[in-house]
């Protein structure tokens, strides 16, 4: 049996997790998946299960051996598909992460978009703000908000974000206006769990130099849609990215404040690991959002009388 077969055979026994299932799904005898499997580790001259009668796990060989037997079949899968794609027709699954109120409000209509553009395309799509190891996890992208930490990832600025100060107009009608971000220090805190300090808000003054204000926190959540919620519900003051308010500021339920100053800002990046060749359905799907978002994009375009 050649190379390419013992791998799809080893790859195909570690995702079913036993080899009677791996036998079912390779249309084999369970007998010659455990044969092929012994016949790998003695040309490998290693042990890449740790067996016993009612479970197997890959030893520390047999899970770096898995990760490279992983890649290239997937490598060998895609350039098959990409030699079936000449005619400029993208096809395959793409595995895709993001954030979920991004995700919910503005992937989601991107993805619908560009899968009828695409018929052949497959989601994957999973939504929460979880950090995810692309590569071990089996990703082809991640949309990430905010400011990126150093890694061997490549990144692509798909959008700008930036945050608003808004609140409720009544309950504006009942606290006042604020004036100065200072004065935020004597409002109610509609704030973000996630940040390493919730209430510390970040602008930059007339003179661009970076402030912060210290906001008293009446309500903390991990979801920005909630903390929105909260907002038109008249709670307190909110500082979040323009993609979650400017509907709700569009419709009249919430009043943005203190628009002379720029507050935190940031940017929508598309992920992907730099070791792997970018497929031509990543590459069309990335170009793709970016056309669509654009350097000044909807979220942003909704603010603009209110900076005027």
């Amino acid at each position: 049996m050649n190379q390419l077969e013992q791998i799809r055979i080893f790859v195909e026994l570690v995702k079913a997790g036993s080899a009677t299932q791996a036998a079912r799904q390779l249309n084999l005898a369970t007998s010659a998946v455990s044969r092929r499997l012994k016949e790998l580790e003695a040309r490998l001259g290693t042990e890449l299960l740790h067996r016993t009668t009612r479970s197997m796990t890959l030893t520390d060989d047999g899970r770096a051996y898995y990760e490279r037997c992983v890649r290239i079949l997937e490598d060998l899968d895609e350039a098959e598909r990409e030699l079936g794609s000449r005619s400029g027709e993208l096809s395959g699954r793409l595995r895709i992460t993001t954030p979920w109120s991004f995700g919910v409000s503005h992937l989601v209509p991107a993805i619908t978009e560009f899968m009828y553009l695409h018929p052949r395309v497959e989601i994957d799509l999973d939504m929460n703000d979880r950090k995810v190891d692309l590569v071990a996890e089996g990703f082809d992208l991640a949309i990430r908000i905010g400011e990126l930490e150093d890694s061997s990832l490549v990144a692509r600025k798909l959008a700008p974000v930036s945050h608003v100060v808004a609140a409720a107009p009544d309950y504006f009608q009942r606290h006042g206006r604020p004036q100065s971000p200072q004065e935020l220090a004597g409002h109610q805190g509609l704030c973000y769990a996630n940040l390493k300090a919730p209430g510390q808000w970040l602008y930059f003054d007339d003179q661009g130099r970076r402030q912060s204000v210290k906001v008293p926190i009446r309500f903390r959540a991990s979801n920005g849609d909630a903390l929105r919620h909260a907002a038109i519900a008249g709670l307190g003051v909110l500082c979040e990215p323009s993609f979650i308010t400017y509907q709700a500021i569009r419709q009249g339920l919430l009043e943005p404040v203190l628009t002379q100053y720029r507050w935190y800002q940031m940017g929508i990046y598309a992920l992907y690991p730099g070791t792997r060749h970018l497929s031509p359905r990543v590459r069309g799907f990335i170009d793709f959002l970016g056309k669509r978002f654009g350097d000044h994009p909807e979220w942003e375009a909704a603010l603009d009388p209110f900076r005027a």
